[in-house]
């Protein structure tokens, strides 16, 4: 939806926050849409979730790697955390393997199981949390365990997707946060990465919009980028690592500091967010020495998105249609508190102003200089 002289006097806020104002935490079954901003544009979103792994000490526990490559693959999940309602409504866990030759160079059979991804203590010597996820690969006698989450659905059309989190271990393994729609030739594949080489230089991340190489092995230098952890940060720090995939790129940063942007073959259709710890011996891998392992540790994961396959009901608080889009803008990017949103403004007027719950389903992407201009003039009270 572009944003139109009529589309911005329906979207003015008629009751919204002054100059003086900070904008008010809320929750979101009072948020008809989320504004983010990053780069040169800025984005709304339907929908937001927030998955926080740092203050869960009812279900840590290290389980002990299995050493069978069959018998790991059917594990139980590690805690009752990962039965929940909350998990199981928006994450599966992975528990396929390689054995179908997908990646022709791959010399290790590499199985996925439930009993690789575990809540685990946080043993740092000054923790910043109690608690966090860990996904773990391991190279073991036979074969490499590896662990992998992925959306339950497959039909997120862009998104936003944070997460706090860390890489730890040996050379040979790949950490991953990626969108994914696969198809039967590797020219159409859509996806977009952010991946750890576990062998690279601790400062060096991978972002890129598949496919990053053609059938005959050569590279496709236009869809990827080599990008540098900011500030001196390394990969096995804790950072703030964030992807957004809207229509005309996707932009990577870590603690809100750009480090690519890619508009080469950005993905367009529905896809499946996923993320993953693995390794199978290949060229992009690398071999893990035997008993070597590798994880993914994260904190906390946030996503604001849009979903082609979210029911449309009546008493959805998005349906109730304001012509321009929704009635209450909220923002992840500005909240003092992670996880939880802020009001930005409300539109309409009567109960509209006061009742931010009237909204209708919103997927824009407007102009980068429209939406600063309406956002300036907020700042300065002139749009009232």
């Amino acid at each position: 939806m572009r944003a139109d002289a009529d589309s911005l006097a329906h979207m003015r806020p008629r009751s919204g926050p002054s100059a003086a104002t900070e904008p008010a935490l809320t929750d979101d079954s009072k948020c008809g849409c989320y504004l983010i901003q990053g780069g040169n544009q800025s984005t709304y979103f339907e929908d937001h979730r927030f998955f926080d792994f740092r203050a869960l000490s009812q279900y840590a526990g290290v389980p002990e790697v299995i050493q069978d490559p069959n018998t790991t693959a059917e594990a139980d999940v590690t805690s009752p955390y990962f039965s929940s309602k909350e998990w199981t409504n928006f994450w599966l866990l992975g528990n396929w393997n390689n054995s179908n030759g997908a990646r022709a160079d791959a010399s290790v059979l590499m199985v996925n199981s439930p009993n690789n991804i575990y809540i685990e203590t946080n043993k740092d010597s000054d923790p910043s949390s109690q608690t966090h996820l860990t996904l773990r690969t391991q190279r073991l006698q036979e074969f490499q365990t590896a662990a992998e989450i992925e959306s339950a659905s497959a039909k997120f059309k862009y998104l936003s997707v944070r997460m706090r989190a860390r890489t730890i271990g040996a050379a040979g393994a790949i950490t991953a946060m990626f969108t994914y729609r696969g198809a039967n030739t590797l020219a159409k594949v859509q996806e977009s990465d952010l991946e750890i080489r576990t062998s690279d230089a601790p400062n060096v991340i991978h972002c890129t919009n598949q496919p990053a190489y053609t059938d005959s092995g050569d590279v496709v230098p236009q869809a990827t980028q080599n990008a540098t952890m900011p500030g001196g940060l390394d990969w096995t720090d804790w950072a703030v690592h964030r992807m957004d995939w809207a229509p005309d790129s996707t932009t990577w940063y870590v603690n809100d500091v750009q480090v690519a942007r890619i508009q080469f073959q950005t993905p367009h259709d529905e896809s499946t967010l996923v993320l993953n710890a693995w390794s199978d011996g290949g060229g992009w891998t690398g071999n893990m020495s035997r008993n070597d392992a590798a994880y993914l540790q994260i904190q906390w994961l946030e996503v604001v998105f849009n979903n082609t396959e979210v029911p449309k009901t009546a008493d959805t608080k998005r349906d109730a249609a304001a012509p321009a889009g929704c009635a209450a803008v909220c923002s992840i990017d500005k909240t003092p508190q992670v996880g939880k949103p802020v009001m930005l403004w409300t539109t309409g007027s009567g109960s509209d102003a006061t009742q931010p719950n009237g909204g209708a389903r919103v997927a824009a992407w407007w102009p980068a200089g429209v939406v600063a201009v309406l956002l300036g003039l907020l700042s300065t009270g002139l749009v009232i």
